[in-house]
């Protein structure tokens, strides 16, 4: 018994060692169908976290996107994108055998379904408010009749869900009817991540995004669980991105300059 517990373990180490240095071995246990299948959020604007659609091809586009290029080209395999509404709806799928890898806001929530890794941006989330709203802070979002939205199947709905005790909240499971409704003043807010809600103001005038934080976290790489190999292939490929200037460069290159690379 003790026998083939260590021969066991010697293998394990062995497959962890293949996928890191990205061999033969390393490929079939991160990448096991022969391409990367990547899950990406698809929504309606943009962050270091959300894809939105390219408008000429339809497909997704982002940070994400961009990492998870680099992720497939570093194994010299085809990338394929597996595409969702939310960080939850991703980890639900995990073990259906659907995606080999993705990126979301940590969450203790989803450690059931994922192995999670290191984080390569921090992720912050906030209030947009509808156009002629007199909402100024946080605290005048939770009043009796005010209309609140967040995006089902995200950390950001689980926070505002816990601090709501006044205000309607409405959880929308297509980030488009959100961002749609708050457009057109009948949702007085909406919350998600402040580089989404930047986007969206942009494209909605007259709204605009509170200062304050609702909520921090790290965006982090996540394999399905239980892939130990996947996953220490997944934390040297962020760990390398992120000191040779994969990750600043995914980040400058979809207009988010101003956000920090993780440490």
């Amino acid at each position: 018994m003790l026998r083939y517990a260590m021969v066991a373990t010697l293998g394990l180490a062995f497959a962890v060692t293949s996928a890191v240095t990205g061999n033969a071995e390393g490929k079939s246990d991160v990448a096991p169908t022969g391409a990367l299948r990547v899950a990406v959020a698809v929504g309606p604007a943009a962050s270091a976290f959300w894809t939105t659609r390219d408008p000429s091809t339809g497909k997704p586009r982002g940070v994400t996107v961009e990492l998870a290029k680099a992720a497939a080209d570093k194994l010299h395999v085809p990338l394929l994108l597996v595409e969702y509404q939310s960080s939850d709806e991703i980890a639900a799928a995990s073990g259906k055998d659907v995606w080999d890898l993705s990126f979301m806001p940590a969450d203790v929530k989803r450690e059931q379904f994922v192995d999670q890794g290191p984080a390569y941006v921090a992720y912050m989330s906030g209030y947009l408010v509808r156009a002629g709203s007199d909402i100024r802070s946080v605290a005048d979002v939770d009043r009796a009749g005010m209309r609140v939205g967040c995006i089902e199947g995200t950390s950001t709905s689980r926070t505002v869900e816990r601090s709501l005790k006044q205000a309607k909240l409405t959880k929308f499971v297509k980030p488009e009817e959100a961002a749609e409704l708050i457009g057109k003043g009948e949702l007085d807010a909406l919350a998600m991540g402040m580089g989404a809600l930047e986007d969206l103001s942009r494209k909605l005038p007259g709204t605009r995004v509170l200062d304050q934080v609702i909520q921090s976290t790290g965006v982090v790489v996540v394999v399905p669980k239980g892939k130990a190999a996947a996953k220490a292939w997944a934390a040297h490929f962020l760990d390398e991105a992120k000191a040779d200037g994969t990750v600043r460069s995914a980040l400058d290159g979809n207009g988010f300059t101003s956000d920090k690379v993780a440490p």
